[in-house]
């Protein structure tokens, strides 16, 4: 259960970032695309690979441009004041009930000043702790929903999914369902 439903500083929300048509298009398109089953949950890598194990991006690790068919959102993703460019990396997450990701920031040195993470499917809560102060935020990540994280939020504050099979929203237990995040980041080399 949530202490508060409220982003940290930095943070910014766009409900209805994609229409229900293109956020099922964009589902069909990562579900006809080959999964990584090396973490505990599937993943994608466009653009460029991270190593999640070294925290890092090198020269060798380009794949290539992003595919066509991720072009229009990552353009409306670059134009927001946040970003300074059109990303050039794009990562797939896919957690079923009861998975998640562990608090971290993303790699610092590897990506630039913003994150941006498409929420597609269902609901989960994310959780932000602040890296000196230990204060507790927490948000659902709702379907459509794209979250931002820039200034205080990217750099100041961890983000995690805690595994689990239901979050509290709106006052009631909800149990997840399948959610798909499509996180544009650029790389910085």
């Amino acid at each position: 259960m949530s202490d508060c439903l409220i982003s940290p500083p930095g943070a910014r929300i766009i409900g209805n970032f994609v229409s229900e048509q293109e956020a099922n298009r964009l589902l069909a398109e990562t579900d006809a695309s080959d999964w990584r089953v090396d973490l505990k949950r599937r993943v994608q890598h466009y653009g460029w690979r991270y190593d999640y194990r070294e925290r890092r991006v090198t020269a060798d690790m380009r794949l290539g441009p992003l595919p066509d068919w991720l072009g229009p959102v990552a353009e409306a993703v670059g134009g927001l004041a946040e970003f300074d460019r059109r990303p050039d990396q794009v990562i797939v997450n896919e957690y079923l009930p009861g998975q998640g990701i562990s608090a971290h920031v993303d790699c610092e040195p590897c990506f630039g000043p913003a994150i941006a993470s498409l929420s597609l499917g269902g609901r989960a809560e994310m959780v932000f702790r602040h890296r000196k102060s230990g204060e507790r935020r927490a948000l659902i990540l709702e379907p459509l929903m794209l979250l931002i994280l820039a200034r205080e939020a990217r750099y100041d504050w961890t983000h995690e999914i805690p595994p689990r099979q239901s979050d509290v929203v709106n006052g009631a237990r909800e149990h997840r369902a399948r959610r798909v995040s499509l996180t544009f980041r650029t790389v910085t080399l």
